[in-house]
């Protein structure tokens, strides 16, 4: 399902349609709204990058306390409209991650996601959020190859030594930014790319934003719509972020959960995995890991590999690995017939070579590229450690990964070990937003949810639906993360 299909649906008219003059809200103006204002409007000077995409470089402040003070650089691409002379404006895009790259969504997807009616009277503008890839990057290592081997050398812990080797890495990873990280570590929160982004809207010549923006990219079109609310023209988010959870959790939860558990990403991948299940039963000899039950099958596929791992071509085959790699295929149901032959041959413990493709598939649909420094390991924290209240020590993730794991088998580990890092991060952004997430805005904002979604449940959209005035929910019935588009970014696994 294409984005128009849903603008078709209840969001055509505040797309295509030019705003009426609804009234501003009544709230005093934010802290955003005053210094946001300040700092000059960039100037973009855009040029061809080729195949009818056109790119530039905007210049904002690295710090909106001192809006007159240090600037740093954003990646900017934007598709032209097709048809200028109907042109209303620009959507700006984000694709998630945190630590996904918007010029690359642009350039990858940008002229399949919308309709041709939507790409006739829009410029698709995406960018680098600040940090990220193309603009001034948190950078703590000087090759990719360096950051990658940072890493513990497995998908997550499982067993307390595992644990131990997880724990040392992050800290070496923390102590690598700390003192390679530049002043761009204290300055990734979203709030400050809302600001960018405010800019950019101006830069551009556009009254109100126009948006979408899909897992990470929900908080961040939450954010803007809580800190601009006269500012929101038409935005869409899917794959919603619970924006409590996210940032502080709710009562004590910050001391004891990590910010990974408090958004139940295990919930929703269970969920998923059971509708795997269902539909693999029910397809029969048309699902490759049909034949007796596949939900017993899988749980004693995952007893053996956690007593023994599978030697394969390219190494050991490990519990870990069984379920880092489902919890990839679940975020795209195409990948679902691929995942059932693997269970067979791993299940009949034979055949390896099937093994290797399925994860060569998975690596190349989500893995990331050697060809540069995308600084795929510490953009991610810089901006979700910047963002969230965390527990103060490791302990806790120990304890809400073993419960985590007894209420969602698989997965709860997986979801809250990936947050660890967040406990010896050394950056902090003074500047970061935390509530609240009800602020009413000038047009209502799009909020779309599917009902199994392994990363971002669906109790996320309905909890911002409940937060955010004039907010409307659609509902998609459906399997795997941004089925309205397909667009996400690539998760760490």
């Amino acid at each position: 399902m294409t984005f128009l299909t849903l603008v078709a649906i209840g969001l055509v008219g505040s797309l295509l349609a030019v705003p009426t003059a609804a009234a501003e809200p009544s709230s005093s103006p934010t802290r955003a709204d005053a210094t946001a204002s300040t700092p000059p409007v960039p100037k973009l000077h855009w040029i061809d990058c080729g195949e009818g995409f056109q790119c530039a470089t905007a210049r904002v402040p690295l710090d909106y306390d001192r809006p007159r003070g240090a600037m740093i650089s954003l990646a900017l691409i934007r598709l032209p409209a097709s048809d200028p002379a109907r042109r209303i404006g620009s959507i700006f895009l984000n694709p998630g991650g945190p630590g996904g790259s918007g010029v690359d969504a642009v350039r990858e997807a940008g002229r399949g996601l919308f309709s041709d009616e939507v790409r006739a009277r829009f410029d698709l503008v995406g960018f680098d959020p600040r940090g990220i890839v193309r603009s001034t990057p948190l950078r703590c290592f000087d090759t990719l190859d360096q950051a990658l081997a940072a890493l513990a050398p497995l998908p997550f812990p499982v067993t307390p030594q595992e644990e131990r080797t997880w724990v040392r890495a992050d800290r070496a990873l923390a102590r690598a930014c700390a003192q390679r990280g530049g002043r761009i570590l204290d300055h990734m929160a979203t709030a400050n790319v809302v600001r960018d982004l405010d800019l950019l809207r101006r830069a551009v010549g556009d009254k109100r934003l126009t948006y979408y923006g899909v897992s990470y990219g929900s908080y961040l079109g939450t954010v803007y719509a809580n800190l601009f609310p006269g500012k929101v023209r038409a935005v869409g988010v899917d794959a919603i972020l619970d924006p409590v959870a996210w940032s502080t959790g709710r009562g004590d939860q910050a001391r004891r959960l990590p910010v990974t558990t408090r958004l139940r990403s295990d919930q929703g991948a269970y969920a998923t995995l059971l509708e795997f299940f269902r539909l693999c039963d029910r397809g029969g000899p048309n699902c490759a890991f049909s034949q007796g039950n596949p939900q017993r099958r899988y749980a004693r596929l995952a007893e053996r590999l956690l007593a023994e791992p599978v030697q394969l071509p390219d190494g050991p085959f490990t519990y870990a690995h069984l379920v880092g790699y489902t919890f990839l295929a679940l975020y795209d149901p195409e990948m679902w017939p691929l995942l059932a032959e693997v269970l067979q041959e791993l299940d009949l413990l034979t055949s390896p070579p099937a093994a290797t493709a399925f994860l060569h598939a998975l690596r190349t649909r989500f893995g990331a590229s050697q060809e540069d420094y995308r600084n795929v390991v510490e953009g991610r924290p810089g901006v979700m450690c910047s963002d969230s209240h965390n527990p103060a020590t490791v302990a806790a993730w120990k304890r809400a990964a073993d419960a985590s794991d007894r209420r969602s088998p698989y997965f709860g580990r997986l979801v809250t070990w990936s947050s660890s890092i967040c406990q010896p991060w050394p950056g902090r952004d003074a500047d970061r937003y935390t509530g609240p997430f009800t602020t009413p805005t000038a047009n209502p904002v799009l909020i779309v949810g599917g009902r199994f979604d392994p990363a971002t449940r669906y109790q996320g959209a309905v909890t911002l639906a409940r937060l955010l005035p004039r907010s409307r929910l659609l509902t998609l019935d459906g399997w795997g993360m941004c089925r309205s588009t397909g667009l996400h970014a690539s998760p760490r696994t």
